[in-house]
């Protein structure tokens, strides 16, 4: 469902020096070259035309307005006058950034001429283009700047940027499924389909159990046979634990997890959908109840495969899990559990929708008798994180109705989780205590759910928050 974003990199340069300098034009072109080489593959990037005139800026302009490119790179080859770089503030929506990578550590002061200067001025106009940025309106540009030899540095700062376009990226001309309606008395979970769409982008597509109903009883026998294959290749199916809840995990439990496997994948097909949010609340164990009950295998594999599920019909959550998959750490569905005084660490998990593309180890499938505070029952699935870094993001609402981001970077650590069907990834933060922490994570003013992912990712969420004009508050 996901498709590379574009980027396009700008070099600019003056026309004057030019006339004045033989060779100079020639040497300069040659960094576009040298700057695309630091993207990773993930993304389609290519090189404008040179420009060193207005008429030119506006040329690129309209070709990158056909192109409906994600994000831009004014590559500043020497100093240029900002009226170069104006166009593309004024005519396009899509992030810029301006990039000043001089060739040389420092100039041969002794022996250095005008030539070697230009061919070093980098960043002359980045301070000048900068305040012309401001001066229209326009969002300030990030910068990048660095020597040529500091290739490192200037890849880590461009694969930020490029995750946060990638994440960008994927809500534009998105279509989010809502199934059913958000858990009764969450109020945090609350969502506003219009504010969503103003700052996401993304549309908000109402979906009926009815239609998902009409995919689940069109599935063929050997579709769902493939589907019972993937799954027994996929996870490890437990015996009951010491949890009373939990049960053995039947071929009829199977069969109609897959059934209903099968009937999300449609829906997803058929609406066009990048990320899902859903729940229902059945009576009496009827038939939207039991389908309802069975999607747990279906969004977890869908999640897996980048197309994030959000249970509770936690629409601003499912936002999270694609930003926090497009940045590169998979996203799982969660929520803070039970704390561990002892271990220091904290149980963040839940049940319904997790990425296994981060799971540590094989995942577990279980059959729970009830589902606690949901209707019905059904298979659940149990894996913690893998070790190591990882991120926290949630995403709730102002008062004013506008989203703001709430993030906390900690550490997966290794060790039991309880055996109840859900998953469960032993949180620390180290060099602070688990209880602070939580205090301080919880006055930030999260909504309850989370997305979990590998990684330190703070630099990519602070990216993505700037190109979006998001609020975000770090906890530290």
């Amino acid at each position: 469902m996901s498709t590379k974003p574009s980027v396009a990199i700008v070099p600019l340069g003056h026309y004057i020096y030019f006339q004045q300098f033989e060779g100079l034009r020639e040497e300069l072109g040659r960094k576009a070259a040298q700057f695309a080489a630091c993207f990773g593959d993930d993304t389609e990037v290519f090189v404008t035309d040179y420009v060193d005139r207005v008429e030119q800026s506006f040329a690129v302009v309209r070709e990158l307005r056909r192109r409906d490119v994600d994000g831009i790179f004014l590559l500043l080859t020497t100093y240029l006058p900002s009226s170069l770089a104006a166009p593309f503030a004024n005519y396009l929506d899509a992030p810029q950034i301006l990039v000043g990578i001089q060739p040389l550590d420092h100039l041969d002061y002794e022996k250095c001429t005008t030539y070697m200067q230009l061919v070093n001025d980098d960043i002359c106009a980045m301070p000048e283009i900068a305040g012309v940025y401001l001066r229209l309106g326009r969002p300030m540009p990030p910068c990048i700047v660095a020597a040529a030899h500091q290739e490192a540095r200037v890849r880590t700062q461009v694969r930020v940027w490029q995750r946060a376009i990638a994440a960008r990226a994927a809500f534009r001309y998105a279509q989010f499924g809502y199934l059913g309606h958000t858990y009764e008395g969450m109020y945090d979970m609350n969502t506003d389909p219009t504010a969503f769409s103003a700052a996401f982008k993304a549309h908000v597509r109402m979906l009926e159990m009815c239609e998902l109903k009409k995919y689940a009883d069109a599935v063929p026998a050997d579709a769902i046979a493939r589907k019972i294959d993937t799954v027994k290749a996929t996870f490890s199916i437990q015996d009951p634990s010491v949890d009373p809840l939990t049960d053995y995990v039947r071929d009829g439990d199977l069969e109609w997890s897959a059934r209903m496997a099968c009937a999300l994948d449609e829906m997803v097909e058929q609406n066009h959908l990048t990320a899902l949010a859903y729940y229902y609340k059945g009576e009496a164990d009827n038939e939207y109840e039991r389908m309802g009950a069975a999607l747990i295998i279906g969004n977890t594999l869908l999640t897996s495969r980048g197309i994030p599920l959000a249970g509770e019909a936690d629409l601003k959550t499912a936002a999270a899990m694609l930003i926090m998959n497009r940045i590169g750490g998979g996203g799982s569905f969660a929520e803070l559990h039970p704390f561990d005084v002892t271990g220091n660490c904290v149980l963040v998990g839940h049940d319904g929708p997790h990425n296994i593309a981060i799971s540590e180890g094989k995942p577990v499938l279980r059959k729970l008798k009830k589902y606690h505070g949901k209707a019905g029952s059904g298979i659940g699935v149990e894996f913690s994180l893998k070790a190591g870094p990882v991120t926290m993001l949630s995403i709730n609402c102002r008062p004013d109705g506008r989203f703001r981001l709430v993030a906390a970077a900690g550490v997966s650590e290794a060790g039991r989780i309880p055996q109840t069907g859900n998953t469960n990834t032993r949180v620390t933060f180290p060099g602070r205590d688990v209880t602070d922490f939580i205090a301080r994570w919880c006055e930030a003013g999260p909504t309850h759910h989370l997305a979990l992912g590998v990684g330190n990712l703070l630099p990519e969420i602070k990216a993505f928050a700037r190109i979006m004009g998001l609020d975000l508050t770090i906890v530290e």
